[in-house]
């Protein structure tokens, strides 16, 4: 019998790897690499990839190193930039209206100001990154910004909920875990099931948007707006929601763990 748990215990716990790295695609991976701290390319040739680009013919750098080079203020709109590693680059200024960066690796990138209107980032790696007044504004962003700087960031209509499609690896979602930020803009964002726990975004503006069976566990979100948001089955243990507004006008009562929240 003892035999039998023993394996029992093994095979569980040779799981354990697995079951993390579904979570995150950060598990096991060496970020001291070239390919996550080397640029393939320079600046100047980035540029001219870029003005060769045609409305058929879009600029593409899937899986291109690019990391750590200054590439603020280019326009890189509809780019296909899918797997590209961009860590440390400063993209300050810079335009990637309908580009698509999924899977993309944007770690510690400067995004100040950048505009990503509509664009596609599935599964991005933006932990750290500084997006203080970037415009995600209808943007795909079931992407991680762990630790990112949100201060003033734009995600109007932007869409943070789990594919549900792909759950044998995971539950790919928005996860905004620890980031921060004052005078965020959730005006409209699909963020069913997304991941804030411990997001401090005082005073962000959550209006109309879905926040259905979103963990929200630890998260400041005092002085916040909420009129017409949706928080069916969203997790408020230890959240904080005081000072809140509009909460009058949603369906806070919904909520998981209200009671154990903070208002």
């Amino acid at each position: 019998m003892r035999s039998m748990w023993t394996a029992l215990l093994v095979m569980t716990l040779s799981l354990v790897p697995v079951l993390v790295q579904a979570q995150s695609v950060m598990s096991g991976v060496d970020m001291s690499l070239p390919k996550m701290t080397e640029a393939q390319m320079t600046r100047a040739e980035v540029k001219i990839r870029l003005e060769a680009a045609t409305e058929g013919a879009p600029a593409d750098f899937t899986r291109v190193w690019l990391n750590g080079l200054d590439l603020s203020g280019l326009d890189f709109s509809d780019a296909i930039l899918r797997a590209a590693s961009l860590n440390g680059a400063n993209l300050s200024g810079s335009t990637f209206d309908g580009a698509t960066l999924s899977q993309a690796w944007m770690i510690g990138a400067d995004l100040r100001g950048a505009s990503l209107v509509g664009s596609e980032l599935f599964q991005t790696q933006l932990g750290r990154a500084n997006l203080s007044g970037a415009d995600f504004t209808d943007a795909r962003t079931a992407a991680d910004f762990t630790k990112a700087d949100l201060t003033g960031a734009i995600f109007r209509g932007a869409d943070f909920s789990a594919d549900m499609r792909n759950q044998s690896m995971g539950l790919m979602r928005g996860v905004l875990t620890s980031a921060r930020g004052t005078g965020v803009d959730f005006t409209g964002a699909q963020m069913s099931r997304a991941d804030l726990e411990f997001a401090k975004l005082p005073g962000a503006n959550f209006s109309d948007a879905d926040l259905s069976m979103a963990t929200l566990g630890g998260a400041d979100l005092s002085d916040a707006e909420f009129a017409g948001a949706n928080f069916k089955d969203a997790d408020l243990t230890s959240t904080r929601l005081t000072g809140a507004r509009g909460t009058d006008q949603t369906n806070l009562d919904a909520a998981k763990n209200l009671d154990r929240a903070f208002r």
